[in-house]
């Protein structure tokens, strides 16, 4: 009778955690810091409090689907999962994580394009504007 230890069996315990099923690039992340810390600045926000990066996606748009970022002091550990990337804490409600998978949140300030984008792997058309798609 063999016996296999817990680092050859199935490797459950070596394995790597899973990815998070969304992204927040580094340029996105640094802008994201800078709002938040103009909200400290300008005492929208009490000291001590704490301010999270909100993804969702509502229905809306041409198309029929839209992304909205906001900044949120609420967290709820019941409907909402929590990621930290380059140091900005993230949350979204679990019904706008089925539609957000692969979703890659970034930022640009070139001259053809500025402000904040996310990328959906799953979207499969978008409006002519680009600010709403379908599934």
């Amino acid at each position: 009778m063999s016996t296999v230890s817990e680092s050859q069996g199935l490797g459950l315990k070596d394995a790597p955690p899973a990815a998070p099923p969304i992204s927040v690039t580094e340029k996105a992340a640094a802008e994201v810091k800078k709002h938040i810390a103009d909200h400290l600045a300008s005492g929208a926000i009490e000291p001590g409090g704490k301010l999270y990066l909100r993804v969702r996606v509502q229905g809306g748009g041409c198309s029929g689907f839209q992304n909205k970022l906001d900044l949120d002091p609420q967290y709820n550990e019941k409907t909402d999962h929590k990621f930290e990337f380059h140091g900005v804490e993230v949350v979204v409600d679990k019904r706008s994580m089925l539609y957000l998978s692969g979703a890659v949140i970034d930022f640009h300030d070139g001259l053809n394009k500025s402000g904040f984008t996310v990328t959906n792997p799953n979207a499969k058309a978008t409006c002519g504007c680009g600010s709403s798609y379908s599934m």
